[in-house]
C-alpha cells in the first residue's frame, strides 16, 4: 500500500486519538493499576480494529494501515495505554507474512483473522533431533492418506509447544527426492490424538521449548502451503522474517520475550545506571574505569545497530520483504545481547551468582536467569555460524 500523504496521516492521527481516548479504559492510562478485566476489554477493542497487524489487509482481519500509519499507531498507542496488545509472535511475524505470500485465498481467510484477534497460538515444527543446523535432513514423513496427511515423527527445541493450539511444520513428503526437495509445509491441529508433547527444562530453569512427538497425526490436505515438496522456499523465506523479528527489525512493538532478544530499546545510559548501586561513583562517573569503558562501547554499539536497523526499514518501505541481509542483523543481535548480560554478571559480581532466596534481590535473580538464557540466542533461528555461512553465500557472494 502507498503511503499517504501529509494531510492524510495527520487526519488518521486525530482519528485514532479520539478512539483511543474513547477505547482505552482509564486502568490502561499509564500510571494506573489495570484490571484483568479491562485487559481484555482493551485487548477486544484492540483487536477489533486489525491493530495487532497493523499492516495487513483488512480483508484478512488486519488494520489495513500504511505503513506511515501503523507508524502513528506505534507513536500514539505508548502515549495513551500502558500495555499495547500482541498476538502470537509466531503468528504475526512468522506464519502470518509467509500465507500472506504462498498461501492460498482458503488458507488466509481462515487462519489469518484467528492469528490477528489473538484466538490461535501457533508454534514451529522445525528442528529434531537428527535436523539442526542441517535443516533439510529432517525425517518427520506425511504420507496422504485421502483427505489427510498422516504425520509421524518428532521435532524438538518447539518453543511454546506445551501453550499452542496449531503447528506450522515441515515434513518430508517425498524421501526419494534430494533432501532440499522433498520437504513441504503443512499446517494442524495439536489438540488431536497422537500429538505428545514434553516440555524441556533450560540451565534457565525455565521450560519454554518442547519436544513434540507425532504418531499418526492427520493433517488435513487442504492446509498444505504452497506446491507439494515445495516446502524448502517457504521454510527459508519464513527463517527470513524470524530472523528479523529476533533481531528486533519488523518494527513491531511485542512483549514477547522471544521478540526481545536483540538489543533492548532501553535508554541510553541503562546500562550505566543498573551499574550505579554495584560499581559506585567518582566524580560523576562510574568506578571502574574497565567497566564504565565496556558498557560506553556496548550502548555506542547498539545505537549504531538501532540506526542501521532503522535505515534497513527504511530501504524495505518499496514494498519488498526481508532478504538475506536479516542474517547479519540475527547474527549481531545475538551477539549484543550475549555481551549485555555478560555485562550485568561483571557489574554485579557476587550477587550475580543468585538463583534463589532472600539474600538476593529479584532484579539480580532476574539477571542470573537472563546471562544463562542468553546463551541460546547463537542457537535459536539459525545458530550464529549458520548466520556467517548465509552472509558469506548470499550477501558477499563469496565462493563456496
Amino acid at each position: 500500500m502507498k503511503d499517504p500523504g501529509a494531510a492524510s496521516i495527520e487526519a488518521f492521527r486525530s482519528e485514532l486519538v479520539e478512539w483511543l481516548r474513547v477505547s482505552c479504559p482509564a486502568s490502561l492510562r499509564p500510571g494506573a493499576k489495570p484490571t484483568e478485566e479491562d485487559r481484555a476489554a482493551w485487548q477486544q477493542a484492540f483487536c477489533a480494529r486489525g491493530f495487532t497487524t497493523p499492516t495487513w489487509p483488512s480483508e484478512y482481519g488486519g488494520g489495513g494501515l500504511s505503513k506511515a500509519e501503523a507508524r502513528v499507531l506505534a507513536e500514539e498507542i505508548p502515549r495513551v495505554a500502558s500495555w499495547f496488545p500482541v498476538a502470537s509472535f509466531f503468528g504475526t511475524s512468522m506464519l502470518g507474512p509467509v500465507l500472506l505470500e504462498f498461501g492460498n485465498e482458503e488458507q488466509k481467510k481462515e487462519h489469518l483473522p484467528k492469528i490477528t484477534r489473538c484466538e490461535i497460538q501457533w508454534c514451529q515444527g522445525y528442528s529434531e533431533p537428527g535436523a539442526g543446523s542441517d535443516l533439510a535432513s529432517l525425517q518427520t514423513r506425511a504420507v496422504r492418506d485421502g483427505d489427510h496427511y498422516l504425520i509421524n515423527g518428532s521435532k524438538i527445541w518447539t518453543t511454546g509447544a506445551n501453550q499452542a493450539d496449531w503447528i506450522f511444520c515441515l515434513t518430508r513428503t517425498d524421501p526419494s527426492a534430494p533432501k532440499h526437495d522433498g520437504i513441504s509445509f503443512i499446517l494442524f491441529d495439536l489438540h488431536q490424538p497422537g500429538v505428545t508433547i514434553s516440555p524441556i527444562e533450560l540451565i534457565s530453569g525455565a521450560s519454554e521449548f518442547c519436544q513434540v512427538f507425532f504418531e499418526d497425526v492427520k493433517a488435513e490436505a487442504r492446509n498444505l502451503v504452497g506446491e507439494l515438496n515445495g516446502g524448502w522456499t517457504i521454510a527459508k523465506r519464513l527463517l527470513e522474517h524470524e530472523r528479523a523479528m529476533l533481531s528486533g527489525g519488523t518494527g513491531r512493538p511485542s512483549d514477547s520475550p522471544r521478540a526481545r532478544k536483540g538489543p533492548p530499546p532501553a535508554p541510553k545510559s541503562a546500562l550505566a545506571e543498573s551499574a550505579r548501586p554495584h560499581l559506585g561513583e567518582a566524580e560523576g562517573e562510574l568506578a571502574d574505569p574497565v567497566l564504565r569503558h565496556r558498557i560506553a562501547q556496548w550502548e555506542m554499539d547498539a545505537l549504531c545497530f538501532g540506526l542501521t536497523l532503522r535505515r534497513s526499514g527504511e530501504q524495505a518501505r518499496a514494498g519488498q520483504g526481508p532478504g538475506p541481509a536479516t542474517s547479519m542483523f540475527k547474527l549481531y543481535a545475538s551477539e549484543m545481547n550475549k555481551r549485555r548480560s555478560e555485562l550485568l554478571m561483571s557489574v554485579r559480581g557476587a550477587a550475580g551468582l543468585g538463583w534463589s532466596g532472600d539474600d538476593f534481590e529479584p532484579l539480580d535473580l532476574m539477571e542470573t536467569r537472563g546471562w544463562l538464557r542468553s546463551k541460546g540466542n547463537s542457537i535459536e533461528g539459525g545458530t550464529s555460524e549458520v548466520q556467517l555461512n548465509v552472509i558469506a553465500k548470499r550477501v558477499l557472494g563469496l565462493p563456496d
